[in-house]
């Protein structure tokens, strides 16, 4: 190959997620091949549905016209408030009910296994099972169980799956960072001092950790909730702007790679 194999790696961030729609659509208006992608929570979902096949435009429909009441199936809490049934079939539906495999674009889906604390990476199975494990707010939804394990959300631990982008062999990768803490005083429910706590915990480990990415994108979504599902079309074109801000970093990058 003359050019670099280029990893996309999609971080979680709740409802902010939205905006690596922007990214994805931006990059393939520029022509820059996406030949992995690796995510965590929403970075997952979003990101599997376009692997499995699903166009772009087709994706900014489902965006916008997305409600919270379509995976809202509440349920005693035990171990969460909403099973997840609803969600998952709606991820399988997206899916074209696909294993991991038979995407389009090799993916890898991040899930925390909640018995050992170790990060689980599904790159085969069933593709609705691993996003759902993927997704799976602690608290909020009930934890996924896969092959008589419990898994929970990716973005508990790694927030944006760039060293797995590296491992599945990507040359560059372009990391999406959209889960970041904004002081927010409209705490008015369990839900919301779970998500508040966790965008706490995350942007923490971020600051520590930071991202060894050859390219971040880091979508200005800050002042939108990552709880409410609303303002969706804002947040996508964020995604878009923080693309097109990065498209030539990302082409020099390409360039000196071939040269090297």
């Amino acid at each position: 190959m003359s050019r670099p194999k280029i990893g996309l790696a999609l971080g979680s961030g709740g409802a902010r997620g939205f905006a690596h729609l922007g990214v994805l659509k931006v990059l393939q208006e520029n022509n820059i091949p996406i030949d992995m992608i690796a995510g965590s929570s929403m970075g997952a979902l979003v990101g599997s549905f376009y692997a499995a096949g699903q166009k772009v435009e087709d994706l900014y429909k489902l965006a916008t016209t997305f409600k919270r009441k379509y995976y809202l199936d509440f349920t005693v809490p035990k171990m969460g408030f909403i099973q997840g049934k609803r969600i998952k079939e709606y991820i399988r539906v997206f899916t074209f009910n696909k294993h991991i495999e038979d995407f389009d674009i090799p993916t890898a889906i991040i899930a925390t296994d909640l018995y050992a604390g170790d990060k689980k990476v599904f790159t085969t199975g069933e593709a609705s099972s691993a996003i759902r494990a993927s997704i799976a707010i602690p608290g909020i939804f009930v934890p996924e169980r896969i092959d008589n394990r419990l898994y929970i959300d990716g973005g508990v631990i790694d927030r944006v799956p760039v060293s797995i982008a590296k491992d599945m062999g990507a040359d560059l990768v372009i990391a999406v960072d959209c889960a970041h803490f904004e002081a927010d005083p409209n705490i008015n429910s369990i839900y919301d001092v779970i998500i508040q706590s966790i965008d706490i915990m995350q942007d923490e480990l971020i600051s520590y950790m930071g991202v060894t990415a050859d390219i971040k994108i880091q979508p200005d979504v800050a002042t939108y909730s990552s709880r409410a599902f609303t303002h969706i079309q804002n947040i996508v074109e964020a995604g878009e702007k923080a693309a097109e801000s990065a498209i030539n970093d990302i082409k020099k990058q390409m360039v000196d790679w071939k040269g090297s």
